[in-house]
């Protein structure tokens, strides 16, 4: 029996409702996509309430009590950032980590005026998590969560652009944003602003398309390429900054020259070595041309797709201890799920997700199908040598029932 990929896959994070309007945009997600998405600033005012996703709180806990270690945290002012051994110390007695936060110092550089920079917040702090992982579904492309937190009347970072799309959502205080249109529109991962640095400098004196002042509950979008730059106003400001790594069409040409360079592995006369005394490539160079075209036309790079999107992003947590209870409390009533954020898909035989690939028995085809629906489902109607496994691969997870 066979099955197609491209439509057995993970919908189990789809299921909670969306994130996107419900909290980032005052916009329908088609007139986003239309006018909006890769194209131009957008700024929602009073978007959503955002106090049960960060606050002030929670960056005293992060910094004071979390342990957290570089690089989770930068620090910088007006462009600069401070090494890290300026802000780190060894974690005392019973542990060797050399690189924890020092609260001290780091409470001393934000009272001299520095922005504190937590990065990678998806990793750290449990609501970003859920909020990313479903945002990240949503937009089919992935997103990483960082936080600013600024002094009054400072600036962390002078005119710059970003190499990803950002949604920069205003938590605590208020900050001005100045935005200038693109000197680089759309650059890729390996262009950053720094390439461009006298031409971001000198469109950042004129006039800006955008300057705004972002309350909380605001939020800010920014195609990758549109400069900013943004100050906090009469006190502290604290604000999140959601990056999307857009997939973009010159990384797919990356991944079909990938599948086609795989092909031409196959082909004796590629794999044949220049004439000697060979002095440039124009001699070979046409029939390595109408072969590469040939093997471009032919190539299909849907896996390699899959498996880059799978790297890029991690499943939802998993608790060692529930797990192992789990396993040794399975009964034919127990409730399971597909863990989340999974990028679950089922290929033929092969069931691929974030966790690795499980070949399913025939037999099992059946059951592997229906938990790609997201659904709670009772191991006994699954079958339970077939939920073990799963549970066991870290592929199920026990429901609340």
């Amino acid at each position: 029996m066979s099955t197609t990929s491209t439509t057995l896959r993970d919908t189990a994070s789809e299921t909670g409702g969306g994130v996107l309007e419900a909290c980032l945009i005052h916009l329908g997600r088609e007139e986003f996509a239309r006018d909006v998405w890769g194209r131009a600033p957008l700024h929602s005012r009073g978007a959503g309430d955002f106090s049960d996703l960060f606050s002030a709180a929670a960056v005293d806990e992060l910094i004071s009590r979390r342990g957290l270690r570089t690089p989770f945290l930068r620090v910088a002012k007006d462009g600069s950032t401070l090494p890290e051994s300026s802000f780190t110390c060894a974690a005392g007695v019973g542990a060797t980590v050399a690189d924890q936060l020092d609260d001290t110092a780091v409470w001393r550089a934000f009272a001299g005026g520095n922005t504190l920079v937590l990065q990678a917040l998806q990793r750290t702090w449990e609501p970003i998590t859920d909020f990313v992982s479903r945002l990240g579904t949503e937009l089919g492309h992935p997103v990483q969560a960082n936080a600013y937190v600024t002094p009054p009347q400072n600036r962390g970072f002078d005119d710059h652009y970003d190499v990803h799309d950002v949604f920069v959502v205003q938590i605590h205080g208020t900050k001005r944003w100045t935005v200038h249109e693109p000197v680089h529109p759309d650059p890729l991962r390996d262009q950053p602003w720094t390439d461009h640095r006298a031409a971001v400098a000198e469109a950042a004196r004129g006039e800006p398309c955008l300057d705004t002042v972002l309350e909380p509950g605001d939020v800010l979008y920014l195609p990758r390429g549109w400069l900013h730059a943004a100050e906090a106003q009469g006190s502290v400001s604290i604000h999140l900054t959601l990056g999307v790594h857009t997939w973009t069409r010159h990384a797919l040409a990356e991944q079909l020259t990938q599948a086609a360079l795989a092909l031409l592995r196959d082909d004796a006369e590629m794999r044949g070595s220049l004439p000697l005394g060979v002095h440039g490539p124009d001699d070979e160079l046409a029939v390595v041309r109408e072969r590469l075209v040939a093997a471009l036309a032919e190539a299909d790079p849907t896996r390699l797709f899959h498996r880059t999107r799978r790297s890029q992003s991690r499943p939802a947590p998993l608790g060692p201890l529930a797990q192992l209870a789990a396993v040794d409390d399975l009964t034919r009533d127990a409730s399971v799920r597909l863990r989340e954020a999974l990028e679950a898909r089922l290929d033929d035989v092969r069931l691929t997700t974030r966790v690795g690939w499980l070949d399913i028995p025939e037999t099992d085809l059946p059951s592997a199908r229906r938990i790609l629906d997201g659904n709670v489902h009772r191991a006994g109607d699954l079958g339970l040598p077939f939920v073990e496994r799963l549970l066991r691969a870290g592929v199920l997870v026990a429901a609340a029932t």
